[in-house]
């Protein structure tokens, strides 16, 4: 299964991360739903730390258009970990980006931590 981003919003994700860095990022994911296509992100409450990401859920816009969450990993590994396992139940399709968080180091993941294919457009 594949999901489909515009690349200027992975771009700008990349980015975000690395403002962050060493601290972890965490946003949540938006989707027009006549496109079909992940094209934003949604900026929520949360705490950022150098092993960790949160939110809370009493925080979150109740809105059908988030489809998943991203946060970044400050090391090279893009596999979740259990926590993120969790976290992933909630979405649809959920993003990791490793250090040095480019194009190349983002993965995708469905709710029960299968990685998907990431299609930019």
């Amino acid at each position: 299964m594949s999901f489909r981003f515009k690349k200027e919003l992975l771009e700008a994700l990349c980015d975000a991360c690395r403002q962050v860095y060493p601290n972890e990022f965490l946003a949540l994911l938006g989707v027009k739903k006549d496109k079909g296509l992940v094209e934003e992100f949604v900026a929520v409450p949360a705490e950022f730390g150098r092993n960790f990401s949160s939110y809370r859920l009493d925080l979150l816009p109740i809105d059908s258009s988030i489809v998943g969450s991203i946060h970044s990993h400050p090391s090279a590994s893009a596999n979740p970990s259990i926590q993120d396992l969790k976290v992933f139940a909630r979405g649809k399709v959920n993003l990791i980006i490793a250090f040095p968080f480019d194009l190349k180091t983002i993965k995708a993941f469905d709710n029960h931590g299968k990685e998907l294919e990431i299609v930019m457009e």
